[in-house]
């Protein structure tokens, strides 16, 4: 069994999300902390887009209107917006053997934790293969609109969508699994070329990704979808995680990336 950190935190908004999950990056990256799966919510409702993702993609004053969050990811990939869910992240060293061979290597054995997860709360998933992604998909302003390379499907429609970055000596990737609610909500907060093109999107969005819920007709308690996930990373990649908080200097950390970064516009308008 490799010893891991399992840090469990409370529901946060998204720019305190973001850079906690960069601070135990650069601690772990360091040696100075242990390889950690943490898992997280959001609160409130929070925009996230990805790294190199152009913020005109965002429809700011509807985003307002609504009273949910803006936030860029450290991570690539597209939109996401993050409410009623779990979202995990795996922090590592890149000389762990669990994020070893590179993204899309890593991808795919740490896909083996998340299916392991989800088929003990009875859900037949399927790992999609290395195929490659259609133009018109990688310039979606959305992130569920088609699965990726190694992500998690069932009955053919997306349910987790993944992230990863590595920097410095170290790997984070982060992922989100829906447990609730309406899928299609984050095109009310996105720009189309008009409205026809916002509805077109939402009707892909509902074909081809879904909720926990949907799945199991019934509604999935977050606790017991972090238990699920606790303990398909136990099962299915040997994993001893011990429960721990962030340490004192990490948060600290945390909370200075949040003003110089995470809460700035210089970074949240890069693009």
């Amino acid at each position: 069994m490799d010893n891991w950190r399992l840090i469990i935190s409370s529901p946060s908004p998204g720019d305190n999300n973001m850079a906690l999950d960069q601070a135990i990056l650069e601690a772990v990256s360091s040696g100075e902390s242990p390889p950690t799966l943490r898992l997280y919510a959001w609160q409130p409702p929070c925009l996230s887009i990805g790294y190199a993702q152009p913020v005109a993609d965002v429809d700011r004053q509807r985003l307002n209107e609504l009273g949910w969050d803006l936030v860029r990811r450290p991570t690539g990939g597209r939109a996401l917006l993050h409410t009623d869910e779990l979202t995990y992240a795996v922090i590592a060293a890149s000389t762990n053997k669990h994020v070893a061979g590179g993204v899309l290597q890593s991808y795919q054995h740490l896909s083996l934790g998340l299916a392991a997860a989800l088929t003990m709360l009875g859900l037949h998933v399927e790992v999609q293969p290395n195929i490659p992604v259609p133009e018109e998909q990688r310039t979606n302003p959305v992130c569920f609109q088609a699965p990726s390379a190694y992500e998690i499907t069932v009955g053919g429609r997306k349910l987790i969508g993944s992230a990863q970055v590595r920097r410095r000596g170290g790997v984070l990737q982060h992922g989100s699994l829906p447990l609730n609610g309406d899928i299609t909500r984050i095109c009310q907060v996105l720009r189309f070329e008009d409205e026809a093109s916002s509805q077109q999107s939402a009707q892909y969005i509902r074909e081809q990704a879904v909720t926990v819920e949907e799945l199991l007709g019934r509604p999935l308690p977050w606790q017991q979808a972090a238990e699920a996930l606790i303990e398909g990373f136990t099962s299915a990649l040997g994993l001893s995680l011990d429960l721990e908080p962030p340490t004192e200097s990490e948060y600290q950390l945390a909370e200075m990336l949040v003003s110089s970064r995470y809460n700035h516009s210089d970074w949240t308008e890069r693009i």
